[in-house]
C-alpha cells in the first residue's frame, strides 16, 4: 500500500524542523503539531491546511501539494511569529527532503500571512508551500 503523500511530506518537514537546533530553541521544545494539544504554550507550529492536485506523467505518478505551516505566539506584536517564520522559511525552501516511498521533485515557499487571532490574543503566521512529489 502506498502512503499519502501528504503523511509522507509532512513526516519529512516535522523531522527536519524537530532536528534543527535554533528552532526547536526558539520553540521551546520542538512543538510542532497536527493539532495543538489544550493549554499548549506558545510559541508552537502547526500543520495547517493542505490541498492535493495530481501531478502525473505519462511514465510516473505524481502528486502537487499546497500547504501550510503556522506559527502561533503569544507575545505581543507579530515579531517572535515572523521571525520563527523566517527560520521554517531558510530551512524547507528547496530543502533536499528524503521521503519514504516517494521523490521530493521541489518544494518552494509561496507567501506568507499575519493576523491576530483569538480577540487579538495570538499572533499567527501562515507560511505557504507547494511540493511537487512522485511516487517510487
Amino acid at each position: 500500500m502506498s502512503r499519502s503523500p501528504i503523511i509522507v511530506l509532512r513526516r519529512a518537514i516535522r523531522a527536519c524542523l524537530a532536528s534543527d537546533a535554533t528552532l526547536v530553541a526558539a520553540l521551546g521544545g520542538a512543538k510542532i503539531y497536527d493539532e495543538a494539544p489544550r493549554g499548549a504554550e506558545s510559541p508552537y507550529l502547526l500543520f495547517a491546511e493542505a490541498s492535493l492536485r495530481d501531478w502525473s506523467t505519462t511514465g510516473s505518478r505524481g502528486a502537487e501539494q499546497i500547504f501550510t505551516v503556522s506559527v502561533v505566539s503569544i507575545e505581543r506584536g507579530a515579531a517572535q511569529a515572523l521571525t520563527i517564520g523566517e527560520h521554517i522559511v531558510a530551512l524547507l525552501d528547496e530543502a533536499p527532503l528524503i521521503l519514504d516511498g516517494h521523490h521530493l521533485v521541489d518544494l518552494r515557499h509561496q507567501a506568507s500571512e499575519t493576523r491576530r487571532e483569538r480577540n487579538g490574543r495570538f499572533a499567527r503566521v501562515d507560511l505557504r508551500f507547494r511540493a511537487t512529489t512522485e511516487s517510487l
